[in-house]
């Protein structure tokens, strides 16, 4: 029985039990196994499914977990997703049948876990926990298991998943992963198991990684090894080990991600038809990845400043906050420009531990005017304090800057609106907390 001196029950409210999980561990983030794996073989939580997926990497894991989970939904498969971080509501962060559970579902797994641990856990460890007994009661056929920092050391990586998934490798988590690619490769590998496949979509593979899958005899299965795609304008193709699809449609993630998932379901043991394939890549999308906001959706921002939603202008989310997911968005954003031939306005906001003045270097170029934006918590950043890095990356680079700090999103989106043109571009980017300010807003 656990010795916690929580007072909370099953018929505590959410809010009450996440607001534990934030303080009952003495540090935020705590790597290492040793806790969470007893507390889960003492609740018989190490095999949440018959079939269990992880995927790991730096960036595109979000989109690479959805479109599985869609994929094998549509195949008549039961699927449980377990992500982070989530935007609005915890609830995002456990998805079954592509569905999230009401509050109380939540709070009765809190409560089992609670009355049965023997460990000090942390907010990710709890939550952990609590996802893979939620999965467990639900009798599911395929479990996807969202990897949260790094791999070796991370709580998912308690489950010896029967397929690794890494998406992309980049520098970000440098005080917890290494300042390196090598470094930061083998602690992605760790989620890698003896002679299960190892499914690698990054073209730029680090040896350390490489070798790891080696000294465990991975069926590694290696972009631009074993695995190809190309695109034209108005699809793509894909060329695996056993399979082959043409003219596939163009879909709402980036392409390396799905074609990193047709290598997945090359080497899972059910069958797929391509058809299920094709449709599941014309309706993939996931909140906050280069995501559009429709005019309806901005109504309450638009009746604020009194402006009509039909003189409004486009509105795009992107949580990317490293240089790797920086690079694809300015990719992104010079092809829209080139379209529209407006300006792109941005609001960023990003946490301390990010690497800030790596992603404005990428995207200076392309960004008209900024909004540096205040984010709170012990890991926020206040926008004076961005927008002087804002500064330092512009003069490395010789850039003329257009920018400003406010100290809401609020504000800023506001200010935004009022100075846009139609065929202006408004960016809300640079973190999961930014997203979910925004969409909060609506």
């Amino acid at each position: 029985m656990s010795n916690s001196t929580s007072q909370l029950t099953a018929t505590s409210s959410l809010m009450e039990w996440l607001y534990y999980l934030e303080n009952s561990h003495f540090k935020a983030i705590d790597l290492g196994l040793e806790r969470i794996k007893s507390v889960a073989e003492q609740l018989d939580l190490l095999t949440p499914a018959p079939f269990v997926i992880t995927v790991g990497g730096t960036n595109g894991k979000g989109t690479t977990c959805r479109l599985l989970e869609m994929i094998l939904i549509n195949a008549g498969y039961n699927v449980g997703v377990y992500s982070s971080p989530h935007l609005i509501r915890y609830n995002e962060r456990v998805r079954i049948q592509g569905r999230e559970l009401p509050d109380h579902r939540h709070v009765e797994s809190f409560s089992f876990i609670e009355e049965y641990k023997t460990q000090s856990l942390t907010y990710f460890e709890f939550s952990t926990l609590s996802a893979l007994h939620l999965f467990k009661q639900a009798k599911l056929d395929i479990v996807i298991l969202e990897v949260g920092l790094g791999g070796r050391l991370d709580a998912t990586n308690i489950i010896d998943s029967d397929i690794a998934v890494i998406t992309s490798i980049g520098i970000d988590h440098i005080d917890f992963l290494g300042s390196d690619r090598e470094q930061i490769g083998f602690e992605k590998a760790g989620i890698f198991r003896t002679n299960k496949p190892a499914i690698i979509g990054e073209p730029n593979i680090p040896q350390t990684l490489l070798n790891h899958a080696n000294s465990l005899a991975c069926k590694s299965s290696c972009r631009d090894i074993d695995w190809f795609f190309t695109v034209d304008s108005y699809y793509w193709n894909w060329t695996g080990q056993k399979e082959q699809f043409k003219n596939l449609p163009l879909c709402q993630i980036p392409l390396a991600n799905a074609a990193t998932v047709l290598a997945t379901i090359e080497q899972l043991p059910f069958a797929i038809s391509e058809e299920i394939i094709r449709q599941s890549l014309q309706n993939v999308e996931l909140v906050g990845r280069f995501q559009t906001i429709k005019h309806t959706d901005l109504y309450p921002l638009a009746k604020s400043i009194n402006k009509a939603t039909e003189e409004l202008p486009r509105v795009i989310l992107d949580v990317g906050h490293n240089p790797h997911a920086a690079a694809y968005l300015a990719e992104k954003l010079i092809a829209l420009k080139q379209q529209d031939d407006g300006k792109i306005i941005a609001v960023c906001g990003m946490l301390k531990d990010k690497d800030a003045e790596g992603v404005f270097s990428l995207l200076l170029s392309v960004i008209d005017h900024w909004y540096c934006v205040t984010l709170t918590g012990y890991r926020g950043q206040d926008g004076d304090t961005l927008f002087v890095t804002l500064q330092q990356a512009a003069q490395n680079q010789e850039v003329k800057l257009s920018a400003e700090s406010l100290s809401s999103i609020e504000d800023a989106v506001k200010n935004a609106l009022q100075q846009a043109a139609q065929n202006d571009i408004i960016l809300v980017f640079g973190s999961f907390h930014t997203v979910g300010d925004f969409l909060q807003l609506l």
